[in-house]
């Protein structure tokens, strides 16, 4: 997989793209990871990307210009153009649609993502009406910028990624992949501060501990995220 990042603040990414999983993904050749400067693509002498809103109001809003430029740039040639249909531009914004496991599953098929990180009061209309094909939001809350959240797609993407971890099994387990919080996990010491680890784990009896995994997954999410068991049943349906 390929992603492409646009941003004003590049050096922004450097802390999280290398290190752990990230950093072996891409090491390995699993993902390439590309952040490019949008000040790269303007033509102001002074790489201005933003500029006052339309109308009036607070703050200044991004330029379509040089992001439409920095799309044309990475797209590039016919042979890539071709492949359209493996690849989604992706604006983050609070206005999109929100990131749960299902859509990070969904994004993590195609072989080409860009990602565009607005900032300021936002980005010209224009850049959603005709150069992305979608939203994405990681939570009803605005931050300062698009970087943050281009992080966290980047990272649900990435490890659901063929060979990326180092179990297969590790996905099918954790929370929300089956619609469900992921039951409690223990370590040694099986006595810690007078607290016991439950008796069943330390049985070896595969066939019981996978019960009480199930009977607990189920019980967390109930208790925590009753939502999750709500939208697990109408699916089923």
């Amino acid at each position: 997989m390929l992603i492409d990042v646009l941003t004003i603040f590049p050096d922004s990414f450097s802390a999280v793209l290398n290190e752990s999983i990230l950093k072996r993904a891409q090491s390995s050749g699993k993902v390439k990871i590309r952040i490019n400067n949008i000040r790269d693509f303007t033509l102001d002498k002074h790489r201005k990307v933003d500029d006052r809103p339309f109308g009036g109001g607070p703050g200044m809003v991004m330029s379509p210009e040089p992001i439409f430029s920095a799309v044309k740039h990475i797209i590039g040639s016919r042979k890539q153009k071709a492949e359209s249909r493996k690849r989604r531009v992706i604006l983050l914004s609070p206005q999109g649609r929100t990131l749960n496991q299902a859509n990070a599953s969904r994004l993590s098929k195609y072989k080409h993502i860009i990602l565009i990180c607005g900032h300021y009061e936002g980005v010209d209309d224009r850049v959603r009406q005709s150069l992305v094909d979608e939203e994405i939001s990681i939570g009803d809350y605005v931050l300062t910028g698009g970087e943050l959240p281009a992080m966290v797609v980047i990272d649900s993407i990435v490890r659901l990624l063929p060979g990326v971890l180092g179990r297969s099994e590790s996905l099918k387990e954790e929370s929300f992949q089956g619609g469900l919080l992921e039951y409690p996990q223990y370590t040694r010491p099986a006595v810690f501060k007078g607290m016991k680890v439950p008796d069943v784990l330390i049985s070896g009896n595969h066939k019981l501990i996978s019960k009480w995994r199930k009977a607990k997954s189920l019980e967390s999410t109930r208790r925590k995220r009753n939502d999750l068991l709500k939208t697990k049943q109408k699916t089923e349906r």
